[in-house]
């Protein structure tokens, strides 16, 4: 039997907010008997234990929605540290139950601009497993760098993206700068400048300069924003605002051939398992393979 046949199933609607609105029928139980045991939507982060960190599970009532059924709600300003959170239903004492994803309404997530605030960036994104269950991903960001169009060129990277989450994004943006910084060696960082418009931002990331220390074997470099007063702040570049989970298989760029003084290298974007924005540099295979 597939993981999760039989299980409850559970329709889901987004808000452009961040919120989320479940809307499931519990088999044995209806929405007239809600007032008479205790039922709720329960999210556990994955690889937490509950007990040991009870602050990795959140409980939200299930309450009749007026059309025969049960429905819990995620408000947006219910904080939901960022990670995967498997999607349970508990009904009175029995143990808690994985849902199946039902019908996601996910439309108000696409192309999402968030309103101005300095209050974290709350988003979250329901998916299916690949046991076919349904869990949540969270993110919580402020300040949030949102990468936008992205053009691989011969010699290097042209991004555009948008600032979220600051009081005045362009007294923040004002002198910024774009980071990269090797996961390999921390004292590895190489910057360039970025031009404002507005909230909005753009850069120039030659590959070149990243290719100065490389020494062989795949090596990663994450790009940041820098800027605020005097260069304090910082935002990871990711791409969060849409209804795509996982980027990473998604949105995949080319990889170009770099000149590298320790040897010919490919270099080029992707997208984290976290959807945040980084750079890989790694051998160029020789002509004809090995």
């Amino acid at each position: 039997m597939a993981f999760g046949a039989g299980n409850p199933s559970a329709d889901c609607i987004a808000d452009s907010a961040g919120g989320l609105t479940f809307d499931l029928d519990v088999p044995g139980h209806s929405a007239a008997d809600a007032a008479h045991w205790s039922a709720a939507l329960v999210l556990r982060r994955r690889g937490a234990d509950a007990v040991e960190s009870p602050e990795e599970e959140v409980r939200l009532p299930l309450t009749p929605n007026g059309d025969g059924r049960l429905r819990a709600v995620l408000p947006s300003t219910v904080a939901l540290p960022e990670g995967r959170w498997d999607v349970h239903v508990a009904c009175g004492e029995a143990p808690a139950q994985r849902l199946v994803p039902g019908i996601a309404d996910l439309r108000s997530l696409v192309d999402r601009r968030p309103g101005p605030s300095t209050s974290p960036l709350a988003v979250r994104i329901p998916y299916a497993t690949k046991h076919g269950n349904l869990s949540l991903r969270s993110w919580l960001r402020g300040p949030h760098a949102e990468a936008g169009d992205l053009r691989v060129e011969a010699a290097g990277i042209t991004g555009r993206g948008t600032l979220h989450r600051v009081e005045n994004p362009r007294a923040w943006l004002d002198g910024a700068v774009l980071e990269a910084r090797c996961r390999r060696a921390a004292e590895l960082v190489r910057t360039v400048p970025v031009t404002a418009e507005g909230q909005d931002f753009s850069f120039t990331l030659p590959f070149a300069v990243l290719c100065e220390e490389w020494r062989g074997g795949p090596e990663m470099w994450d790009l940041w924003l820098r800027g605020g007063p005097e260069g304090a702040e910082e935002a990871r570049v990711a791409r969060l605002l849409d209804d795509v989970a996982d980027k990473k298989q998604i949105f995949t760029y080319p990889a170009r051939d770099v000149a590298a003084p320790y040897a010919p290298a490919q270099v080029g974007p992707y997208y984290t398992v976290d959807n945040d924005l980084s750079v890989r540099i790694d051998e160029r295979p020789p002509v004809g393979g090995r």
